[in-house]
């Protein structure tokens, strides 16, 4: 067992399904991270207009929860990758706390984006392969 949950020998080798949820997990969050960090390049935006942006630009495929927005925008502040003050919007008379992307969050978006295409050629070279590779 591991971390409480059965874990099962395939070849010879241990993995766990707690294992299997940290890594979508993982990549979960960081492609959110992302998609925050990119939606940032074009300015400042406050959580909602983040999800509603991301919500609007994937057609309705993806949309922001709030449980999993906020402590997103949370991680990215603490790892310095965004910073965030609390503003009055122009066309309202209330405050809303804007993010705003720093120079080490768009160093780190070159990372992402890079890891990104990156895995994304590797699934396509699974899902559709080349005539030479099939």
């Amino acid at each position: 067992m591991v971390d409480g949950l059965p874990s099962h020998s395939i070849e010879g080798r241990t993995s766990s399904m707690v294992g299997l949820t940290r890594q979508r997990s993982n990549l979960l969050q960081g492609t959110l991270d992302m998609l925050i960090l990119r939606t940032l390049l074009y300015g400042p935006a406050h959580g909602h207009q983040i999800g509603k942006h991301i919500q609007r630009t994937t057609n309705d495929f993806l949309q922001m929860q709030h449980g999993s927005l906020y402590p997103a925008l949370h991680r990215l502040e603490k790892r310095g990758w965004v910073v965030s003050k609390w503003e009055t919007a122009p066309d309202r008379n209330r405050e809303f706390k804007y993010y705003r992307l720093t120079e080490k969050g768009k160093k780190q978006l070159v990372v992402e984006e890079s890891q990104w295409k990156q895995m994304a050629e590797a699934v396509a070279s699974v899902m559709w392969p080349t005539a030479e590779e099939s």
